[in-house]
Parts: structure tokens; C-alpha cells; sequence
């Protein structure tokens, strides 16, 4: 999938369908000149229903489709005959999609599981027909009710990454290269600042057949949650994540502050995103030597784990998949 091609937030206009109305309908047969009310109820009208589906990763097929109307729902028939239900509209969205109201920014639901189904917009109940008002006191009601009407509305449906090791660090910080060395992923990777503009997934795998899914998001910058560079672009896929793996590089000025830059930002955008597991990998060692190594390790984070690793040279990567494996089982 190209860059161009991953959507992860669109706009959507829904309509659902209106009922069908009840019928006014008095029997009249041959032998039988006053067989009373027979008018049946209308039909519902469709429901705009959002269903995920695993085998999308983007709002990308909805870019040049963003019109859904349900069908109304049918009016009802003699011989108390209710009408036919309005056909609903479903429609097929990524696992980890959220949405909002347009208007009010108001959080409806996530779709998180396979087959998972949400009704965006209810149809309108089909009107009663005359047969239901039908009483020892009214025996010949000539009215019913009319459907009611469907309900629509602009929607905003946002992606978030549904991956259980998310990456974070700055930009250049090696996140796009360990996923293309670890998974069959294939980034574009290019040494200056923000190469990754779109998350990129891939499927680590592991021992015994097993594996788990890495996600390389755009990294961050100071300010990143007040929105400066790619800001909350970013920051909504790391929610998702089980497990954190922050990336700093060997060649850092200073690896403590970059290490409590990075987790001050993910504590401004969300406090929540601290209780999730982390660990620290320390990337690029290849350019350091043994001496530049060991003076390293004196000068890392203490509060956190940390793994000495080289995407290039293949150094500490299979360390580094234990200790992943290990935060998330």
C-alpha cells in the first residue's frame, strides 16, 4: 500500500431509511360488506450500519464514497399485510475506526473485532395501520399512522492503529528500518527528519510459529501534543498499541532528555498512555565501539528496560523480540 493510499480519517453523510405508513384498509369482500379494519403496519426503514472487517487497513475505499442513504421501509397492505423492512446499508470499515458526530465532536462508538457491527443511523419505525387500533369501542378506525421519518447526519470517522507494539521517537530515530529488518514490511526509509508521513504495520515473527504486529508511526517532535509537526496525527495511533517501544539512537546529544521529551508528550496527549508496558531500545550501535558502549550504558534511563540494538547489523534483535514477546504475554 502506498502512502497516498492509507486514510485514516474521513467525513461521511448518512441518511437512514424512513418507515413505511400503516394502511387505512377495510375489508370488503363478496358475503362480507362490513369485514372491518385489515390495514397492516409499515415496514422499518434501513439502518447505516458500520461493520469492521479485518482484511481492510484504511478508510482509503471510502474517500470516493461518502453518500450512504438506506432504502424506506414499505407501507402496509390489506389483509393486515406489513410492509417490507427498507434494506440496510452496511459498510465495511477498518478494525480500530472510532465515530464522531461532525457537529459536536461527540464519541459514538469503536469497532474493534472482526464481523463487529454498529448501527450508525436507525431507520424510522413502520406507522401502525388501522387494524391495530381496533377496539370494542372503535371498531371501524379509518386512520393510521405515517412511518416516521429516518434520521441523517455528517459523521467523521477516524483510524486508530490497531498493532501490539507500537514504535516512538523522533524522526531518524531507526523506527522505519527495524520494522523492515524484523517483518516483510517495506517503508520508505531515507536519512532525514519525518521519511514516515503514513504508520506502516508488519507482522513480526517469532518462535514457535507464533508472532505479533509492530506498527512504525510518524515520529514525534517536542510539542507534537499541542498539534506542532505531525502532533496529534501521530498520537491517535499510539493509543491502540499494547505495548511501547521507544527508539532513541546511539548519536543522541543526550538520551535521557530525548527519553523524557518523548514520554512527556504521550503524558500530555493522554495521561492513560503511561500505564501501558514500554521498553527502550538504544538503536545504531554499530557506530560506537566497545569502549563507546559500555560509557553508553552508564548514561541511559534507569526507570525503564533497555536493549542495545543495530537494525543494519542484526545486533540485539533477537533480545529484543524476547523482551517484546515478554511485555506482551
Amino acid at each position: 500500500m502506498t502512502e497516498g493510499n492509507f486514510v485514516d480519517y474521513i467525513k461521511i453523510y448518512a441518511k437512514s431509511g424512513k418507515g413505511g405508513k400503516g394502511s387505512t384498509h377495510l375489508r370488503r369482500e363478496k358475503f362480507v360488506a362490513k369485514g372491518g379494519p385489515d390495514g397492516g403496519n409499515g415496514g422499518r426503514g434501513g439502518h447505516i450500519i458500520l461493520k469492521g472487517d479485518k482484511q481492510l487497513w484504511t478508510l482509503y475505499h471510502l474517500k470516493f464514497s461518502q453518500h450512504f442513504t438506506a432504502e424506506s421501509g414499505g407501507d402496509g397492505g390489506r389483509q393486515e399485510l406489513t410492509g417490507k423492512d427498507g434494506d440496510d446499508i452496511y459498510v465495511k470499515v477498518p478494525l480500530g475506526t472510532v465515530a464522531y458526530e461532525l457537529e459536536t465532536g461527540k464519541l459514538l462508538f469503536e469497532i474493534t473485532e472482526e464481523g463487529e457491527e454498529k448501527i450508525l443511523l436507525e431507520g424510522g419505525k413502520g406507522g401502525k395501520g388501522n387494524a391495530f387500533f381496533k377496539s370494542s369501542t372503535n371498531q371501524t378506525p379509518r386512520f393510521a399512522q405515517p412511518g416516521i421519518p429516518g434520521q441523517e447526519g455528517d459523521f467523521r470517522l477516524e483510524l486508530k492503529i490497531l498493532a501490539d507494539v507500537g514504535l516512538v521517537g523522533f524522526p531518524n530515530a531507526g523506527k522505519s528500518t527495524l520494522l523492515s529488518v524484523l517483518t516483510k514490511a517495506k517503508p520508505k526509509i531515507a536519512d532525514y527528519p519525518f521519511t514516515t508521513l503514513k504508520p506502516n504495520l508488519g507482522i513480526v515473527p517469532y518462535r514457535d510459529f507464533r508472532s505479533f504486529v509492530m506498527a512504525d508511526i510518524p515520529g514525534i517532535i517536542e510539542g507534537a501534543s499541542e498539534g506542532k509537526g505531525l502532533g496529534h496525527y501521530f498520537l491517535r495511533h499510539i493509543e491502540r498499541n499494547a505495548a511501547l517501544l521507544f527508539m532513541i539512537p546511539a548519536d543522541a546529544d543526550d538520551i535521557q532528555k530525548e527519553y523524557k521529551i518523548l514520554l512527556n508528550e504521550l503524558k500530555k496527549y493522554n495521561p492513560e498512555l503511561m500505564d501501558k508496558e514500554r521498553l527502550l531500545a538504544i538503536t545504531k550501535i554499530d557506530m560506537l565501539d566497545d569502549i563507546m558502549l559500555e560509557q553508553m550504558k552508564k548514561e541511559v534511563p534507569t526507570a525503564i528496560e533497555v536493549v542495545f540494538i543495530s537494525s543494519v547489523a542484526q545486533t540485539g534483535l533477537d533480545l529484543l523480540k524476547d523482551k517484546l514477546w515478554n511485555l506482551l504475554n
